[in-house]
């Protein structure tokens, strides 16, 4: 089974900002060349743990329950980019400037668990959420543009209450996500 841990974006109004950014994103495609991600899988991946053996997936559970000891938090999702670069864009993502230590501090609890179930994360743990992947033509000079005019833009705030293990289901028209287990933040 495919795996990953998320925390979703709550609050409506910063998913359609976000989703507008997306839109103009994938406006610069030539044909199908970045390839958006579909509202409603758009998430902050806290961590990426890729396939196990199904008969793992009650311990990763309740690697993932550790969550339940956190305060319910928001944080600030602003800013946009590109990994590895807007020069050479593989992912556009939008970026969190507030709320970075808490999102890290979850991660850094299951990471304690995890890598007993799954490989170890060689990548240093960058918040953002993914909005589209570049898989082929797109206009260089539009792309540039959409991105320093959403530079500096602030989406909004967004309060995160749950931390959610999710599957991923992989096909030729885009992925399917599913909870397998939601946990609550404390109330603060």
């Amino acid at each position: 089974m495919r795996l990953f841990v998320a925390v979703e974006i709550e609050n409506n109004d910063v998913l359609k900002n976000v989703t507008k950014f997306r839109d103009a994103v994938v406006s610069c495609s030539k044909g199908r060349g970045i390839k958006g991600v579909e509202d409603e899988n758009i998430h902050l991946t806290l961590r990426f743990i890729g396939e196990v053996p199904d008969d793992y997936v009650p311990y990763i559970s309740e690697c993932v329950a550790r969550a339940k000891e956190f305060t319910k938090f928001q944080i600030r999702i602003e800013g946009v980019g590109a990994f590895p670069s807007v020069g050479r864009p593989r992912v556009l993502w939008v970026g969190i400037t507030e709320g970075f230590d808490k999102l890290r501090s979850i991660r850094d609890r299951l990471e304690e668990c995890l890598k007993r179930y799954a490989e170890p994360d060689r990548e240093e743990f960058v918040p953002h959420i993914t909005v589209g992947r570049v898989k082929g033509s797109y206009d260089p000079i539009c792309l540039k543009n959409v991105v320093s005019s959403y530079e500096n833009i602030l989406f909004g705030f967004t309060q995160v209450s749950k931390v959610k293990l999710k599957r991923s289901i992989l096909r030729p028209e885009g992925p399917v996500y599913m909870d397998v287990t939601v946990i609550d933040l404390k109330d603060g």
